[in-house]
């Protein structure tokens, strides 16, 4: 008997791996507060600059989230199963997606390495996220090819 893949569960699975792990990276950086230790590494942005910087945290992780439930609809549409060019473009914008979320993993691994004093368990942490990403771009371009 030949089996479906199911790149949707697949690409469901994996996007909620990577927002695990990005939470767990932010815990785990701000886990030397609970040892009365500064969490804080050489080099600061300026307090006017902070908004920006937590609305730009914020979209990066709102992103995910709504892949994830747009990939839960698409993927029990039973309309478009039938149909399935009409996902044919949010499927090539999922791809791009995750490619931009791979490469910002990347550059944040690559700083992370840099960084004087960064820890080892951040460096380790970006990697596996830099892995999850890349799984999820075989199987967005997999779903994507599926679909043309």
């Amino acid at each position: 008997m030949i089996s479906r893949i199911d790149h949707g569960l697949r690409l469901r699975s994996l996007w909620l791996s990577w927002l695990l792990a990005m939470l767990f990276h932010v815990d785990l950086g701000l886990m030397p507060l609970f040892h009365g230790i500064s969490p804080q590494i050489k080099g600061q942005v300026a307090d006017s600059q902070l908004p920006a910087l937590f609305a730009t945290m914020l979209g990066y992780f709102l992103v995910p989230l709504a892949v994830v439930v747009g990939i839960a609809y698409a993927c029990s549409d039973p309309t478009s199963r039938r149909h399935p060019s009409r996902r044919h473009p949010w499927r090539l914008a999922h791809v791009l997606l995750s490619v931009i979320y791979s490469l910002s993993n990347m550059v944040h691994l690559v700083a992370d390495i840099l960084v004087p004093d960064s820890r080892a368990d951040q460096v380790v942490l970006m990697g596996v996220m830099v892995a999850v990403g890349l799984l999820i771009n075989r199987e967005a371009w997999l779903w994507w090819r599926k679909a043309a």
